[in-house]
């Protein structure tokens, strides 16, 4: 047996009920964080242009389509991890941005100031790891393989 097949069982096996009401806030949270995100383009803008990084079209480009991709996952993602519908591939397709946001973003900040998003986004982390392991749940619309 393949050792994401052990994890996917463990996970199945091993869910509390009150989880799903964490899950659901997880769900919600990436969904307000990609609300956030699209009302704040402007912050991301004007940080591309002190670094120097837009003066390139292809780059611009680049990281325009990124941004977008980014708003995308976290909308969609946050919906269905909510719903519970195929939480462990929307958990995988946001651990890079939420692991780029710990560890790349808010790191690199002074993470002991007051209102810093480094707390929240690692706590998100985290979240987004242990769903990967646990799967949808009681309460999800998918159920099955990914659900119990």
């Amino acid at each position: 047996m393949k050792t994401l097949d052990k994890i996917y069982d463990w996970g199945d096996r091993h869910y509390p009920k009150w989880l799903d009401i964490v899950r659901i806030a997880l769900g919600l949270v990436l969904i307000w964080k990609g609300i956030e995100f699209i009302f704040n383009l402007n912050v991301l803008a004007d940080y591309l242009n002190e670094t120097g990084l837009t003066d390139e079209i292809g780059t611009s480009v680049f990281l325009t389509l990124f941004t977008y991709l980014i708003i995308a996952l976290h909308l969609a993602g946050g919906i269905c991890i909510a719903l519970g519908i195929r939480t462990r591939l929307f958990c995988l397709l946001n651990f890079p941005i939420l692991f780029g946001a710990v560890f790349l973003i808010y790191f690199r900040d002074n993470i002991f100031k007051p209102y810093s998003g480094f707390w929240l986004s690692a706590l998100v982390m985290l979240g987004i790891i242990c769903f990967f392991i646990e799967g949808n749940g009681y309460r999800a619309i998918e159920r099955g393989k990914d659900g119990m």
